[in-house]
């Protein structure tokens, strides 16, 4: 998979993705990653790629032309199965679409900044729109990193056990049951001895059921 991300700010992405499982899918080729400046294409001798609104109001608004030059010359490179716009006014990410994006082989990700884009970019180059809550903050580079993590751990062959992944909270809409490793007695505090009887198909409808109860309790919408 190649992802590709436009940002005003691309010194903050490059800590996420050099540790860690992102470093190691790099490290194996199964992602790679490519983060652009937006500013190289920016508009006359000061590489302009903002400007004030039109009808007035507090903020700047990142300009049409910029962009579009970059995710034309982009295109001219490859076909992209997606490309994303970050922003706090968009579906928010969820497992599912993680699932979805992880079978892609090219991602295109713009982030915003400052009031965000000109809405034409959103209406004439964007094909998904993604937030990760219902919050803004300062840019969209960290939201770009979180999907990105979320979703290149999907990629077979990222995580080195790969049924961790397919257990992971949200996968079929309940949380993750409680887990426990050693000691099995910490203070006084023991792990349930369902855990400790070797009977693995009792264990898997305690899982079962401690998943369920604690989406229950939790997180009910999950259940609708």
């Amino acid at each position: 998979m190649r992802i590709d991300i436009i940002s005003v700010a691309p010194d903050l992405l490059e800590s996420p993705f050099n540790h860690s499982i992102i470093k190691r899918a790099k490290e194996k080729g199964l992602a790679e990653i490519v983060i652009h400046d937006l500013r190289a294409f920016g508009l006359g001798n000061y590489k302009q790629i903002d400007d004030t609104q039109f009808g007035g109001g507090a903020g700047m608004v990142m300009m049409i032309e910029p962009i579009a030059n970059c995710i034309r010359k982009l295109q001219e490179e490859r076909d992209y199965d997606e490309i994303i716009y970050m922003t706090p006014d968009a579906p928010t990410l969820n497992q599912s679409t993680a699932n979805t994006l992880s079978l892609k082989e090219n991602i295109l990700i713009l982030t915003g900044h400052y009031k965000g884009v000109d809405h034409r970019i959103r209406t004439l180059f964007i094909t998904k729109e993604i937030s990760i809550g219902d919050y803004v903050l300062t840019g969209g580079e960290l939201a770009a990193a979180v999907l990105v993590d979320a979703v290149v751990r999907l990629i077979p062959g990222v995580i080195g056990d790969e049924q961790s992944a397919l257990t992971d909270s949200f996968q079929d809409n309940l949380l993750s049951p409680p887990v426990y490793t050693r000691p099995s007695n910490f203070e006084g505090s023991k792990v349930p001895e369902i855990l400790l009887s070797g009977n693995f198909p009792k264990i898997e409808d305690w899982r079962s059921d401690q998943a369920y109860e604690r989406t229950q309790q939790i997180r009910p919408d999950l259940l609708k």
